[in-house]
């Protein structure tokens, strides 16, 4: 038998996944890694902590491994999108990546609407102006860390970085590189134009895969430190989305995926390269070739359920935290939450936005801020679908995956506040799957990715909406759209008082 590995770079942790030719997980390894948040809207890490992590969970691995690390054909990546690591000449950090989730670019995202215009900045990259994608950070620092911005030779995304360090060479691909603002996404080149318009030399940007293509092997340095065999191919990988829609079987049209990490994504396939959201969504290149995916965004999903495990129910398991949210009523007792703890993304697009508890009293009980937390992640993720439907899509099925396919309860609110139906997979790997999928495919195993997901991917489960719960969530909907309406002059009033 032989297998591939899917290494899986997240905001939080590390995951690793060893998969057979017939798509079972035969192994799982995760490591954790912290978040530097030095400030109010900061968010960063420190690259070498993705490569020591990386490392230690694949020697973890091989060291479990019961067969010959020779039948460990291939090796591929999915990772956090967005983050700009920066290195110099001699290929060293020059400091600390900043994430997608950091939020400090206002005013350059502002900058770029000036010097190009918000309809040419569509008409080139597809998406907007945002605080989490590449090109505000790369302004950021040149702005604010001029010396630091001198010396950079090379970009790169996150996951590039742990490639580079496990293969010596330096790439990135389209699906992680539509996420920049600095792509033609349809023409699938660097934008010589958007380059020349904020100086940056386009010699920084690396040199551009598709996601299946190999890179080479592992440097002997690295099979020595894992005991990997050296001569184990490594291909490109992909954008954490586009490896959780690959993940999926998001591979058609028609397709959509809704997603609930740290953030939480709603991602319906596209096949036509000029389809025309105006910015309202992102619009991304695939991890497929020559496909596309359009993308909605909450930015604190399981975040927010995070957060609140530890501020409020420090050392709680998440399972305990919502065993019994069931027997709490639809509204959580006229309970509402907006998870606006770090901004929003879609439909808002808004840096200073911040979450809210509304409708609070003494009678409520940790049981029902945890069901108001979901039902307000599940309400702002219906926001993209509601957009979606707006513009003609078609939703009825959706795949759920990531923390909100772990939950009975939240599938099923799922379905009731979507209106659609949800699948659960039998065995859901999200993104780091995909990442599987690119090296199995990659390695010849299969003559296309539908192939494999074939092979891979099997439902589980389905949960259909129920007509009265429906009906309950959609007016309950309508006061939560009202929320950020009402709350947005007083979060720009409170920000001069934030740390």
């Amino acid at each position: 038998m032989k297998y591939v590995i899917g290494i899986d770079l997240g905001t939080s942790a590390v995951k690793v996944l060893l998969v057979n030719q017939l798509g079972d997980v035969c192994q799982e390894i995760k490591k954790a890694y912290p978040l530097i948040q030095e400030k109010s809207g900061y968010s960063e890490q420190d690259p070498e902590q993705w490569v020591q992590k990386t490392a230690e969970a694949l020697s973890e691995l091989v060291e479990q491994f019961e067969g010959n690390p020779q039948d460990i054909e291939g090796i591929s990546y999915s990772g956090q999108m967005h983050g700009l690591v920066l290195m110099d000449q001699e290929q060293k950090l020059l400091r600390n990546a900043i994430l997608w989730n950091d939020t400090r670019t206002t005013e350059q995202c502002q900058r770029i609407y000036e010097v190009v215009g918000r309809d040419k900045l569509l008409s080139i990259t597809k998406n907007p102006a945002l605080e989490g994608f590449t090109l505000p950070k790369l302004l950021w620092v040149q702005e604010n860390e001029p010396e630091i911005f001198k010396q950079v030779a090379h970009f790169m995304l996150p996951k590039d970085y742990v490639r580079y360090r496990m293969t010596g060479k330096i790439h990135s691909e389209y699906s992680d590189a539509a996420g920049t603002l600095l792509l033609d996404v349809g023409e699938k080149v660097w934008s010589k134009e958007m380059c020349e318009r904020f100086t940056i030399n386009p010699s920084i940007c690396p040199p551009l895969l598709e996601s299946h293509d190999s890179v080479g092997s592992i440097t002997l340095e690295f099979a020595k430190e894992t005991g990997l065999d050296q001569a184990t191919t490594v291909f490109a990988g992909g954008a954490d989305n586009a490896c959780g829609a690959i993940g999926a079987g998001i591979l058609s049209d028609g397709k959509t995926l809704c997603s609930i990490g740290t953030s939480g994504v709603i991602l319906s396939y596209e096949e036509d390269k000029d389809r025309n959201f105006e910015g309202r969504v992102h619009f991304f290149n695939h991890g497929k070739e020559n496909a596309f995916y359009t993308m909605g965004v909450t930015l604190a999903a399981g975040h927010s359920l995070e957060w609140f495990r530890n501020v409020f129910a420090e050392n709680e398991p998440f399972d305990e935290l919502l065993t019994d949210i069931d027997h709490i009523p639809i509204g959580s007792n006229g309970l509402l939450y907006t998870p606006y703890l770090v901004g929003e993304r879609t439909p808002y697009a808004d840096s200073t936005i911040r979450a809210s508890f509304i409708g609070m009293d003494s009678s409520h009980t940790k049981t029902d801020f945890a069901r108001a937390i979901l039902e307000g992640i599940t309400f702002s993720l219906n926001e993209s679908i509601h957009l979606f439907r707006e513009s003609g899509k078609t939703i009825d099925t959706i795949i759920s995956i990531g923390g909100g396919a772990k939950n009975d309860t939240w599938l099923q609110m799922q379905a009731d506040i979507f209106d659609a139906n949800i699948i659960k997979l039998s065995s859901e790997q999200g993104p780091g799957m995909g990442a599987a999928m690119l090296a199995g495919y990659g390695c010849g195993w299969f003559e296309s990715l539908e192939q494999c997901a074939d092979v891979f991917l099997k439902s589980a489960t389905s949960y259909t909406p129920i007509k009265e719960n429906v009906e309950k969530y959609h007016a309950l909907f309508e006061i939560y759209k009202q929320v950020y309406v009402q709350t947005k002059a007083l979060n720009e009033e409170l920000k001069p008082f934030r740390k």
